[in-house]
């Protein structure tokens, strides 16, 4: 067992987080995670520009929110950190922003918490996004965020290893409820729409770990935001979601396989 990881650790299946780790150029993942890797990207030779495009989306969107006022982050999925990660970005334009990471693999926990060790405006839980209340409550006892503010929640990547039958949208809701008005939420979500038939074999290959993907169309990514209010240019293919230049769009945004979008809270009426 490598040195700091817990013991309880199952080397012998690989892990969502760190075969993405792995795609990212991360370290922190092993040979099981890159055996999986490798084949899927056998498949699928763009996975890897896939994985950064989701990547980019985040930080696209994490400047959005700071630069709306958002000072304090909840990140739910968040894997295991890497360059150029939420609290890097946050921190990066505001020094004093807040950052708490969720995740559901051990080996994301453990090496989060390495890594953030001394950075006392982050924080890591080990919960599972299907646990709604134990997320808030543990996030409250933390300390950082204060929800009585706006916040950023964000669900990058996340949302697609809910199965329909742990009503996704009900754990959204439960989220959604517990912010702020003036909070956002950020949603990039896998989908089966515009996809070439090796892209939905290789997602397929996600039955091989313990967090099976689901696709679903841009209506149901769509439905997560419930009645938030969704800012331009709304749910559409990862790339397009406010590139940072022209150039940086691909000429075929739909090959990432993935819709991105934000929703604003705004204060009810009366």
């Amino acid at each position: 067992m490598p040195d700091g990881l817990p013991t309880e650790i199952d080397l012998t299946r690989p892990s969502a987080a760190r075969v993405y780790d792995y795609f990212l150029g991360g370290a922190h993942n092993f040979e099981i995670d890159r055996q999986l890797a490798e084949q899927i990207a056998s498949m699928t030779p763009n996975l890897a520009a896939t994985m950064r495009s989701g990547r980019e989306f985040l930080r696209r969107a994490v400047r959005v929110l700071l630069d709306a006022g958002i000072d304090q982050f909840l990140d739910i999925g968040s894997g295991i950190p890497t360059v150029g990660n939420v609290h890097e970005v946050a921190q990066g334009v505001n020094p004093k922003a807040r950052v708490v990471y969720v995740d559901i693999d051990p080996v994301a926990v453990a090496h989060s918490r390495e890594l953030l060790a001394g950075n006392e405006l982050t924080g890591v839980i080990h919960a599972d996004l299907r646990e709604p209340e134990r997320i808030l409550a543990e996030t409250r006892q933390l300390g950082l965020i204060d929800f009585s503010r706006p916040m950023g929640i964000l669900l990058a990547g996340v949302v697609h290893f809910i199965p329909d039958a742990d009503q996704p949208e009900a754990i959204l809701a439960t989220l959604r409820a517990a912010a702020a008005p003036g909070s956002f939420l950020v949603v990039s979500h896998s989908t089966f729409e515009d996809q070439p038939q090796e892209m939905l074999d290789a997602q397929r290959l996600s039955a091989r770990t313990a967090t099976e993907i689901t696709l679903r169309s841009r209506a149901q990514v769509t439905g997560f935001f419930g009645d938030w209010t969704v800012v331009e240019p709304g749910v559409v293919h990862m790339p397009l979601w406010r590139p940072d230049s022209p150039s940086d769009v691909d000429e075929h945004p739909e090959r990432f396989g993935a819709f991105g979008g934000v929703a604003r809270y705004d204060q009810p009426a009366g």
